[in-house]
C-alpha cells in the first residue's frame, strides 16, 4: 500500500460474500484498511465457484479474484460455538464489519450487528440486502438481475419497439457496495468526533432507486408519465434529439446533447423541428447521414467544432489507447491483471499486488495474532 492511504491502520472484517459486501471491503481495503475475509470452511465464498464465464484462475473464478484482492481469507462456522466467539473476538478488535446476509439470518446465527456491537460499540457494521429488512419482497433472493427487473430500470435501455432490457453489468451489486462504503466513511468520521459506533444499511433496491434519482424525480414531478425511449438509437429516454449512439461506415458515433442548429451545417441537413416532440424523425436523418462516412472522419469534423462526441471502443480500443494508459488503472494481482482503485489521494493510487486468498490461507496466523 502507499502511504497516502487514508483507511492505514483500520481493521476491516469482510464476512460478505459473492459481490456486493465484498466488493464494499475491497475499497476500503484499496484505501488502506487490511481486510479480513472469513469463509465457509472447504468451500468457502459461493463467488469462488459461481463463475461469470468458464475462465477461472488456480481454481477459482476471475471475479472471486477481482473482487477480493488484497484481503486475508480465515475459515469459520458460524454455527459452532468455538468459531463464532472467534468471529466476536475479533469484531471486539475490528473498526468496520460487513456483511450481506439474507435479513435475520445473522441474527439467528448469533453474529448479527446487535450482538457484534455489544462487544465492541465503537465498530461500524454495514449490511446490504436484496430489498430492505422488512416487507413482501424480504424473503426475495437478493440477486443483481432480480434487482434490475424490480427496480424500473430496465424500462430505460433499449430502443422504444424494445422489451425491458437489463444492464449488462452487476450495477445493483457494485452500487450498493459504494453506496455502502459512503456510508460507513461517513459513520467512521463520526466515531472520531463522538467515539460511538453505527450501523449502516442499504439494499440492491436502494441503491438502484438512487442511481436513477435523475429521472424518477422527472417521473414524479410531471403528472407520472412514463420514459419514452427513442424509437431510433435510444441512450436517453428523457433527452431529445441528436442524443443517441449512430452506426458509421466502419463504427459507432455517440453524439451528446446539443443544440440542433449548431450540428444541422455540419452533417449539411435539415433538422428542424422539436428535438424531444420530433425526436425520432430527426435521429432517423442523422443516422442516415452519419452512415456515410468513417468514425474518424466525423469525429475530425466534429470535435473541430466542438460538437460533444466519442468513439465507441470496445475492451480492447479502451486498452490500447494511450489516455487510458496513463490513468495506470490496470495492475497485477497476484496471478491475475485486474483494475486499481478509481481515484488517487495526493496524486497516488492505491495499489495492492496481493492477490485473493484461498480459503483460511492466513487462518493460523491470525489465530495467533489475536488469541482466537
Amino acid at each position: 500500500m502507499t502511504a497516502s492511504c487514508p483507511l492505514d491502520g483500520l481493521l476491516v472484517i469482510d464476512m460478505a460474500q459473492f459481490l456486493s459486501g465484498p466488493s464494499a471491503a475491497l475499497r476500503l481495503g484499496d484505501l488502506g484498511a487490511r481486510v479480513i475475509k472469513i469463509e465457509r470452511p472447504e468451500t468457502g465464498d459461493i463467488c469462488r465457484t459461481l463463475y461469470l464465464s468458464d475462465t477461472d484462475v488456480d481454481g477459482a473464478s476471475t471475479l472471486f479474484h477481482a473482487i477480493n484482492r488484497g484481503k486475508e481469507s480465515i475459515a469459520l462456522d458460524y454455527k459452532h460455538a468455538p468459531d463464532r466467539a472467534a468471529l466476536l473476538h475479533l469484531a471486539a478488535r475490528a473498526d468496520v464489519v460487513i456483511q450481506n446476509f439474507r435479513p435475520g439470518v445473522a441474527d439467528r446465527l448469533g453474529v448479527g450487528a446487535a450482538a457484534l456491537r455489544a462487544v465492541n460499540p465503537r465498530l461500524v457494521v454495514g449490511t446490504i440486502s436484496g430489498y430492505g429488512e422488512d416487507g413482501p419482497w424480504v424473503d426475495l433472493p437478493g440477486q443483481d438481475l432480480l434487482a434490475q427487473a424490480l427496480s424500473g430500470a430496465m424500462w430505460l435501455n433499449g430502443d422504444a419497439d424494445d422489451g425491458p432490457k437489463a444492464v449488462g453489468l452487476s450495477i445493483a451489486d457494485m452500487l450498493a457496495g459504494h453506496v455502502l462504503v459512503e456510508g460507513v466513511l461517513a459513520a467512521l468520521v463520526r466515531r472520531g468526533i463522538t467515539g460511538q459506533g453505527a450501523l449502516v444499511e442499504t439494499s440492491l433496491i436502494e441503491a438502484l432507486v438512487d442511481y436513477q434519482f435523475e429521472v424518477l424525480t422527472t417521473h414524479l414531478n410531471d403528472g407520472g408519465l412514463l420514459p419514452r425511449r427513442a424509437a431510433v438509437d435510444n441512450a436517453h429516454a428523457y433527452l431529445g434529439a441528436p442524443y443517441g449512439v449512430y452506426r458509421t461506415m466502419d463504427g459507432w458515433l455517440a453524439l451528446a446533447m446539443m443544440p440542433l442548429d449548431r450540428l444541422a451545417p455540419l452533417l449539411a441537413l435539415d433538422l428542424g423541428g422539436d428535438p424531444f416532440a420530433d425526436r425520432d424523425a430527426i435521429k432517423a436523418r442523422i443516422a442516415e447521414r452519419i452512415a456515410q462516412q468513417t468514425t474518424d472522419a466525423w469525429m475530425q469534423a466534429l470535435r473541430a467544432h466542438d460538437i460533444w462526441c466519442a468513439p465507441v471502443l470496445d475492451w480492447p480500443a479502451l486498452l490500447a489507447s494511450d489516455a487510458f494508459a496513463r490513468l495506470g488503472m490496470l495492475q497485477q494481482a497476484g496471478p491475475v491483471t485486474t483494475t486499481r482503485a478509481p481515484l488517487r489521494i495526493d496524486g497516488a493510487r492505491a495499489s495492492n499486488p496481493a492477490g485473493a486468498p484461498a480459503i483460511d490461507q492466513h487462518g493460523a496466523a491470525i489465530r495467533r495474532e489475536f488469541n482466537l
